[in-house]
C-alpha cells in the first residue's frame, strides 16, 4: 500500500479562520469594538444591561413587580471589593496593596454586621420546652 492512498494534504488556501466559519454558520453574529473581551466589568454590565432590555420591553416579562431601573454602572463600580469578619482585615489589605505597589482602601460599610432598623430580628418560632413527663 503507498502512503498517497491514505495520507491527504491541504493547501493554506483551504484553511479557514474563525471569523470565516462564524459569518457561515452563526445566525445574527456580532461584533463589538468598544467591548474588550479582557474588561470583566464592563462585559458584566452588558449582560445585565441586555438582561435589562428584555426585561423592559415586556416580551418576556411575566412578573408583575416593577422593574427597577437600569444604571450603566453599578453602586458599587468595578472596584474590587473585600468584606471580612475577620477585625484585622484592613491591615490585611494594607500589606496585600505595599506587595503589589499600590494604596488606598476606603471603607464603604459598618465594621459590625448590622440589620436595618425595621428588621425583626425575633424568630417566628415558639421556642420548644419539650414534652410533659
Amino acid at each position: 500500500m503507498r502512503a498517497k492512498e491514505f495520507i491527504t494534504e491541504s493547501s493554506l488556501s483551504k484553511v479557514h479562520d474563525s471569523l470565516e466559519i462564524a459569518a457561515l454558520s452563526l445566525p445574527s453574529t456580532f461584533i463589538i469594538p468598544d467591548l474588550k473581551n479582557s474588561d470583566f466589568y464592563d462585559l458584566y454590565r452588558f449582560g445585565v444591561a441586555i438582561a435589562a432590555v428584555r426585561g423592559e420591553s415586556g416580551d418576556d416579562n411575566i412578573h408583575t413587580s416593577p422593574t427597577p431601573k437600569f444604571k450603566a454602572e453599578s453602586s458599587w463600580g468595578e472596584h474590587q471589593i473585600v468584606s471580612s469578619f475577620e477585625p484585622k482585615i484592613g491591615q490585611v489589605i494594607d500589606s496585600a496593596l505595599k506587595k503589589i505597589n499600590k494604596s488606598g482602601k476606603k471603607a464603604v460599610s459598618t465594621k459590625d454586621s448590622t440589620e436595618f432598623g425595621d428588621t425583626y430580628k425575633n424568630s417566628p418560632m415558639k421556642p420548644f420546652k419539650g414534652y410533659k413527663r
